[in-house]
């Protein structure tokens, strides 16, 4: 399946991401090799790298490893292809602008009969490629349309909760629903289940999520694939699988967490 990584802090910080090594740590001998991505957010707008291919021996992944942007919010997209072919429109994560600010998408599992359910109607965001998860994308923002184009300034956090919240709903009854979705303030991560390297089972946790604070000065954060630069900082990481030794707090099945600014926010359980 797919690999997923978020990051939000507090202050503008400069990341290096490795994907070859992210790849290798959470699926070891399987080839997630099937495209890559990673968006690095600067105010509304956003830094987009994306190949169809592996990142071993890419010479933009090499880049993004030694001289990654500074930024207070990232996603990055390692994808298995699983529905739609190996190519740049397929490719995670996936963007569109919505009410002056640039949302993006990246989603871990396999939604059939997305494209014939009712329940995720198209409007105006149309997808690109033919993969479920773009599509889903598209059908996230419809729903969010008249939120944001009803409100002079954003709406409030606990809005966009609910929205995404009843949507990460109707998407698990079609199949494993992992997301990670954001308007460039708030980053929603939404946990539900995934194949296990421990059993090979489909099941939770999806998700996992680790907050880290930077007391000093000289502290930083070193992970597998990833590595926070040095200073005061507050910062939550989330991931696929956990990403160092550190314990990484599994997302419940079907919770939903919002995180700005290195904290979070709000957060949201199904109803058991």
């Amino acid at each position: 399946m797919c690999e997923l990584l978020g990051v939000s802090s507090q202050r503008a910080t400069r990341l290096t991401i490795s994907l070859e090594a992210l790849a290798a740590h959470s699926a070891p001998g399987t080839s997630n090799r099937d495209g890559w991505g990673a968006a690095f957010y600067q105010e509304r707008d956003v830094a987009l790298f994306r190949e169809p291919d592996a990142a071993n021996g890419s010479a933009l992944a090499h880049l993004l490893q030694t001289q990654g942007p500074s930024t207070t919010l990232a996603i990055s997209h390692i994808r298995h292809a699983t529905q739609g072919e190996v190519k740049l429109a397929n490719t995670q994560p996936f963007v569109r602008e919505l009410a002056g600010r640039t949302h993006l998408f990246a989603h871990n599992g396999h939604l059939p009969g997305i494209a014939a359910s009712a329940d995720f109607a198209l409007a105006q965001f149309q997808p690109v490629g033919e993969t479920d998860s773009e599509h889903a994308f598209c059908a996230l923002l419809a729903r969010m349309q008249g939120l944001w184009h009803s409100a002079s300034a954003a709406p409030s956090i606990e809005a966009r909760m609910a929205v995404v919240s009843a949507f990460a709903k109707d998407l698990r009854e079609l199949g494993p629903a992992n997301f990670l979705y954001t308007d460039g303030e708030v980053l929603f991560a939404h946990g539900h289940r995934r194949i296990q390297a421990s059993s090979g089972k489909i099941e939770a946790p999806g998700l996992f999520m680790l907050s880290r604070q930077c007391c000093h000065e000289r502290e930083g954060f070193e992970a597998v694939g990833l590595s926070v630069a040095q200073g005061y900082q507050e910062v939550v990481l989330i991931a696929s699988v956990p990403l160092s030794t550190e314990p990484w707090r599994p997302l419940q099945e079907g919770e939903v967490v919002a995180v700005s600014l290195g904290r979070v926010v709000n957060s949201h359980l199904p109803k058991q």
